[in-house]
């Protein structure tokens, strides 16, 4: 799916479904690399801006579902299904997309309302959203979500199936062989951004919480001659986890696109110590954080991804992780929705 062009390796996509707005910005981060960095000895401070994808499907996942939905269509499925956690960034991507191309969503969500009574759980944040997409919902109790998850995909295709529908299943995040792919085309984009800046990045740094983002930006410097080293940060598992699940992300990619290229998994960097009490869950640091970057550039993150992994970068700049580093690029993957959920967490932190 690689060969040289001119001197340049180019990459073969397959068909994709136009959904983001590309290329999203590459923005220094003048303020925080005053404060924040520079006292530290550390690098120029870049963002991705991937939170501008799009307005309401904005964030990561859109990349991967320009392929998933291609996809899809080339299979003639009608119907996505997916899963994730009630307030899953790529469950609702999935949602507005599937409306926006006139198919049928069905997410199976993980509960996180546990112990309160289900008339009380309004819907917030990305779950409101995708009942306002028209997506069908069904939440199941944690045990039941994680121990079934693969059987509760095989039912409701089975239940699709019967109805005459043909359903796409889409796995956690769109991270597979297939959405890695639109973290490809990222990293394409994300070079050709710095050369026009006049740099180029030592070191791109992404929160990993399913594994696909950092599999793509990974896979993309090495199958574009890239020396950049990417970094992610974990939310959730640990770095055994994530160095494992890329790996089988990229051999996925590589059974359904075969080629010659050789992939180093020594080049996998995961660091996992600033997922704090657990996936989701933040801390008072993860808000302040949010809140130092609103306050000193504009810009939102979220307290499930980038908050978690925008702080570890930080606390890295400051114990000398990145000193030998003169340019680096954060990847905003967007999660602006998954603030609103946690607003009582806000309390002090913009004090």
């Amino acid at each position: 799916m690689a060969g040289q062009s001119g001197g340049r390796v180019k990459i073969q996509y397959p068909a994709r479904v136009r959904l983001a707005q590309l290329p999203t910005p590459l923005q220094p981060l003048d303020n925080i690399t005053a404060h924040y960095s520079v006292p530290y000895g550390g690098p120029k401070i870049w963002i991705k801006r991937d939170d501008l994808t799009e307005s309401a499907m904005s964030g990561n996942k859109l990349r991967k579902l320009e392929f998933i939905l291609a996809e899809a269509r080339a299979r003639g499925c009608n119907t996505l299904i997916t899963c994730g956690g009630e307030q899953s960034n790529h469950c609702r991507a999935t949602a507005l997309a599937a409306a926006k191309a006139g198919l049928q969503a069905h997410l199976i969500l993980r509960k996180e309302t546990a112990g309160k009574p289900e008339a009380d759980a309004v819907p917030d944040g990305n779950l409101l959203v995708d009942y306002l997409a028209g997506a069908r919902v069904s939440r199941y109790p944690l045990r039941e979500y994680l121990n079934n998850l693969s059987q509760l995909f095989e039912y409701w295709s089975e239940h699709y199936q019967q109805q005459g529908d043909r359903a796409l299943c889409i796995p956690t995040g769109g991270s597979d062989g297939l959405g890695i792919w639109g973290y490809l085309l990222a990293t394409e984009e994300l070079l050709e951004d710095c050369d026009a800046a006049g740099f180029r990045p030592e070191r791109i740094v992404c929160a990993s919480g399913s594994g696909g983002t950092q599999g793509g930006l990974t896979l993309g410097c090495q199958l574009l001659e890239s020396a950049a080293e990417v970094v992610g940060y974990a939310v959730c598992d640990d770095a055994a986890y994530f160095v494992s699940k890329v790996a089988e992300d990229v051999r996925d990619w590589q059974s359904r696109y075969p080629h010659s290229f050789t992939f180093d998994e020594s080049r996998i960097h995961v660091v996992d110590d600033y997922i704090g009490p657990g996936y989701a869950i933040a801390t008072e640091e993860i808000y302040e954080t949010i809140a130092l970057a609103a306050q000193l550039e504009g810009i939102l993150l979220d307290p499930v991804y980038t908050g978690k992994a925008f702080y570890g970068m930080l606390q890295d700049i400051k114990r000398g992780q990145f000193a030998h580093c003169e340019n680096l690029v954060f990847v905003h993957t967007g999660g602006q929705f998954g603030v609103f959920p946690q607003r009582s967490g806000f309390r002090n932190s913009w004090s």
